[in-house]
């Protein structure tokens, strides 16, 4: 039997509610803090279209009867700032479990810190998104430690990481955001982000929003992987 649940967050945020809306409805906007994708408004899962105000998707109910639904609402408010009120909810089917929606509210406010930050320091700006997962020995529980290790010495907000990537680059910023199940960093011109799910028995992941020119995507996702690797040998 599919039970419901609901996950409400809201932020404010350092930018016009024509900035916000650009970043939660276009395929670039949405590849600048959370993972490529595109929004169609005359789909039939787009139940809400208003520029600058509102947004609201929801997919097709599965056999089991879970569906989910997604709404931002979006309020103007004085210099420049906006209010960001965010819904997730719907109905799951029996193959997950009551960690779910905390889980999941963990995930958005990692992705809605990563949306602030991408509005206060990178705003307008095009993002190249890579991503890359980890080794099986990763989902083990236990592996998250042997992650932050791999970053330094300590790995709490503000401080600085040195990352080599094989092949690629050297990385170079800092700590802009921790938890048990997500670290971020951010660059001069990349936001960064770790993600632990040894919890739903997963590999760790890394998204890395880069703002600069003439990103390798392949040379960046094989530089991420050997890094990894690395990382849980």
């Amino acid at each position: 039997m599919a039970k419901p649940f609901e996950v409400r967050r809201e932020v404010e945020l350092d930018a016009t509610p024509e900035q916000v809306w650009e970043a939660i409805s276009t395929a670039g906007g949405l590849a600048a803090w959370f993972m490529p994708m595109e929004l169609d408004p005359d789909s039939g899962m787009v139940v809400a279209w208003e520029p600058g105000r509102r947004l609201a998707i929801r997919t097709p109910e599965g056999d089991d009867g879970s569906a989910q639904a997604f709404e931002y609402l979006i309020e103007g408010r004085d210099q420049g700032s906006t209010v960001l009120r965010f819904v997730h909810s719907g109905f799951l089917g029996d193959d997950w479990g009551d960690e779910y929606e905390a889980m999941t509210g963990r995930g958005w406010d990692m992705y809605l810190f990563t949306l602030s930050q991408y509005l206060t320091h990178f705003a307008g700006r095009a993002a190249t998104y890579v991503e890359a997962e980890g080794p099986p020995s990763s989902a083990k529980e236990g592996g998250w430690p042997r992650l932050a290790g791999a970053l330094g010495d300590r790995v709490e907000v503000g401080a600085p990481v040195h990352v080599e990537l094989p092949g690629v680059a050297t990385i170079d910023g800092a700590v802009d955001y921790v938890t048990s199940n997500f670290i971020g960093l951010r660059t001069a011109d990349a936001l960064v982000r770790f993600h632990g799910r040894a919890p739903i028995g997963m590999v760790v992941a890394v998204s890395h929003h880069s703002y600069g020119d003439g990103v390798d995507v392949a040379a960046t996702t094989r530089g991420w992987e050997s890094w990894l690797e690395a990382a849980f040998a």
